[in-house]
């Protein structure tokens, strides 16, 4: 299995995987790179424009390897909720 996994369903990409440790993993790497890159580059200091382009690498990251997995999870909602609304206007209209 890909770290890079590009097509789910909506039942794979409700449960808890490896993908989603290593999305978490990169996310905090990246929020505390842009914090340290951030007190750097206000300095003046080159390894704080180099953490913050280490930032923005583990932010792509993050986005790459959990956006398949939203995006599946976001068509499957969709599909409940049509469902949902679509039985809700039959009963308001007594269509049973």
């Amino acid at each position: 299995m890909s770290l890079f996994k590009r097509s789910w369903t909506g039942d794979e990409a409700d449960r808890w995987t490896k993908h989603d440790f290593f999305a978490c993993f990169f996310g905090v790497l990246a929020f505390f790179l842009v914090t340290v890159g951030v007190a750097g580059s206000m300095l003046l200091q080159v390894w704080g424009f180099v953490a913050l382009g280490l930032a923005i690498v583990f932010t792509w990251l993050t986005f790459k390897v959990i956006d398949p997995k939203l995006r599946a999870l976001s068509e499957a909602f969709e599909k409940k909720q049509a469902s949902f609304l679509e039985s809700m206007e039959q009963s308001n209209r007594w269509e049973q």
